[in-house]
């Protein structure tokens, strides 16, 4: 399993323990005995399935878009898009008046 955040691993166990709250079967066996020992709480069961690997959730991560800083294009870019800007809001005070 690959490493997730602890935003990701509460997000993924939060979601699961939802699921199972409204009625989800669980992903891993559990006997009378064990629901009784966590006290049937949902939060428990889902991370119980995380340990186990058996969560039927994936995450998925963007990939970080990298640029080059002081490059030709971006100079260029940059620019385009303050022309591209100005001329928006000229566009937006002409149609107001």
């Amino acid at each position: 399993m690959e490493r997730l955040t602890k935003y990701e691993l509460a997000r993924m166990i939060g979601s699961r323990a939802l699921q199972i709250a409204m009625g989800a079967p669980f992903m891993v066996k559990m006997t009378d005995e064990d629901l009784v020992k966590i006290g049937y709480n949902p939060i428990e069961i889902a991370k119980k399935e995380l340990a186990a690997d058996v969560l039927p959730l994936t995450v998925r991560r963007a990939k970080p878009v990298i640029k080059q800083v002081g490059t030709e294009k971006n100079k260029t870019d940059k620019a385009d898009k303050v022309k591209a800007d100005k001329k928006a809001a000229e566009k937006a005070t002409e149609s107001k008046e």
